[in-house]
């Protein structure tokens, strides 16, 4: 049709045109200006306008704050978040074209420790080596002498940290719920089988992101992370105090502590709220954790399947399950898959 309106003339097409519906008329119309009748050239004007796209200028480009020593990553100014031990900004791949997570260690503060900062290098060397699903790709990591800081490289999550996606979406499945915890089991499971043992140490949902659009989650910022022998045994007191075992402040440990944080992370999914949220200082959440007591998001949740669930991940360190056990748990059982929403607001 529209190469033989193309060597029709003007006439000839409003002739044509009388018999067609109005609703053809534009289309038509806009064919015949792309294609005029032969002996006809377009002015240069008009193919350059449709071949051509407007350029930024160089002021219009977003300028890096800085490069990693090999110059394949560029990190941009705006921070994605901040813990107590590192800072993370959005970054550029050059090589690949994808966003990436840059995390920054500055490294004054431990500056009178210098076995701690050999102990990061090592630690981080140990997490480039890891390779599964559920556990975040770093993909470099160097030290800057000049600016006294340590940076590593890590892949970003569309849908950012699990915490802020669920205050997002209010209304979620025990589906929902159980798909995620699975995953997150899968990737502690990992960790603690590798060898050697890696206890992550900080879990909680600021530290697990997601994909959201494919519903993918992943455990990441295993900057406190530790690498123990054989006995499994570790002695540092590290984490965030609402999702650290009672164990932890004795400072002698196996990786059963990031299943203690993981039930934490569950009854956050699940309620919304930090557990021990009623306390408003470290020293009151150290008391009723080491007491045994148990946070006061946990009375909030209805579901009794779902309360004994986290309750078994939160027990005594003897009865505590592994992450493996945890995944052949009924509750967790594929064909137990309710779309109920698990809060309702």
């Amino acid at each position: 049709m529209l190469v033989i309106l193309s060597l029709c003339s003007a006439s000839q097409i409003n002739l044509q045109l009388r018999g067609l519906k109005e609703f053809y008329f534009f289309p038509l119309v806009f064919a015949w200006c792309f294609f005029p009748t032969p002996g006809t050239i377009p002015e240069r004007r008009t193919l350059d306008m449709l071949s051509e796209s407007p350029e930024s200028s160089d002021q219009d480009k977003e300028p890096f704050v800085e490069v990693d020593p090999s110059g394949r990553f560029g990190r941009y100014s705006d921070l994605l978040g901040a813990g107590a031990v590192k800072k993370v900004y959005r970054a550029f791949d050059q090589w690949e074209g994808t966003d990436v997570a840059w995390n920054q260690v500055q490294l004054g503060r431990f500056s009178n420790d210098p076995s701690v900062i050999k102990r990061l290098q090592a630690e981080i060397a140990l997490l480039k080596s890891l390779k599964n699903e559920y556990i975040i790709v770093l993909y470099s990591f160097w030290r800057d002498d000049e600016h006294y800081t340590l940076n590593f490289i890590t892949e970003a999550c569309t849908s950012g940290n699990l915490r802020d996606y669920r205050k997002k979406h209010c209304h979620v499945s025990m589906k929902a719920l159980r798909k995620w915890s699975r995953q997150i089991l899968k990737g502690l499971d990992y960790l603690h089988t590798h060898d050697p043992c890696i206890i992550h140490r900080d879990l909680n949902c600021s530290n697990i992101f997601i994909n959201g659009n494919i519903g993918k989650v992943k455990i990441g910022d295993l900057g406190l992370a530790a690498i123990v022998d054989e006995t499994h045994h570790a002695h540092s007191v590290l984490g965030t105090p609402e999702y650290m075992a009672p164990e932890l402040y004795e400072e002698d440990y196996t990786e059963l502590v990031d299943i203690y944080s993981f039930g934490m992370c569950m009854l956050e999914m699940a309620t919304l709220e930090i557990p021990y949220s009623e306390c408003d200082s470290i020293a009151k959440i150290y008391k009723k954790v080491t007491a045994g007591v148990q946070p006061q998001a946990l009375k909030k949740v209805s579901d009794p399947e779902l309360k004994a669930f986290i309750k078994k991940c939160i027990g005594q360190p003897r009865a505590r399950p592994s992450a493996a056990d945890l995944m052949k748990d009924p509750f967790l059982s594929e064909y137990n898959e309710e779309e109920v929403p698990i809060s309702k607001f």
